[in-house]
């Protein structure tokens, strides 16, 4: 009713969403970026209550468009893929920065829903589900880890510093999913550990390693400032 066994090219057992799953897997999404809405007018309000002023009245529309935005974005750029790997996993063209920008704009709990949206969407386009509780590791935590970011939304520097936590946290999940689901796959003479550690580095810290340098740069970061400003 919700999924299809089928069988891969590589022999192995998956699950794919049917049409239905399809369905309330977007009315998840759309529920989802509601709560991360909900979330940003809370931050706003704060904000608001900090400097003893009201808070604008249609602040919704567009935030919920900059969530919506982010994970479009992100789903694009994720598909723009600078190097991959045969066994999953890749690097992209700055896929995991996008989806932190909820996070950096709106607070931690707008982070962690529009994460959580985001890998919803890439589990209905690019399902890739041997088992049910690695769907939930993969798609669901370790996306959803990429809303961190909010934890330091009104810090100096606070995206660079969102960013490497989110990262972090996306790895932390990354490396569990490897070890637990996918130990079978690892290079010969290692432990399903140490191998999920060292795979899972190479390719999220790769594409951190670019996104950081980037970051540091004062142009860039002057433009991250002024569209948070925008956001808002």
């Amino acid at each position: 009713m919700f999924y299809d066994v089928v069988v891969n090219d590589w022999g192995e057992t998956t699950y794919v969403p049917t049409t239905l799953s399809k369905i309330l897997l977007v009315i998840l999404v759309l529920a989802l970026l509601g709560g991360a809405v909900a979330f940003a007018r809370a931050q706003e309000k704060k904000k608001a209550d900090a400097s003893a002023k009201k808070p604008h009245g249609k602040l919704t529309a567009k935030q919920l468009a900059f969530c919506a935005m982010a994970i479009a974005l992100g789903t694009i750029l994720s598909n723009v893929k600078l190097f991959s790997f045969p066994w999953g996993g890749s690097v992209t063209l700055l896929s995991m920065l996008v989806i932190c920008l909820p996070g950096y704009f709106f607070g931690l709990g707008a982070g962690l829903l529009t994460g959580v949206a985001y890998g919803v969407l890439q589990l209905l386009i690019d399902p890739y589900v041997l088992y049910p509780t690695q769907l939930v590791v993969d798609y669901l935590l370790a996306f959803g880890a990429l809303g961190l970011s909010g934890i330091f939304s009104r810090s100096k520097n606070g995206l660079l510093k969102g960013y490497i936590v989110a990262v972090l946290g996306r790895y932390v999940f990354a490396v569990l999913s490897g070890w637990i689901f996918f130990g079978a796959y690892a290079w010969e003479g290692w432990a399903p550990l140490p191998y999920s550690l060292a795979y899972n580095a190479i390719y999220i810290f790769c594409e951190a390693a670019v996104t950081i340098v980037l970051l540091l740069l004062p142009p860039v970061k002057k433009a991250m400032g002024n569209v948070k400003k925008m956001a808002f």
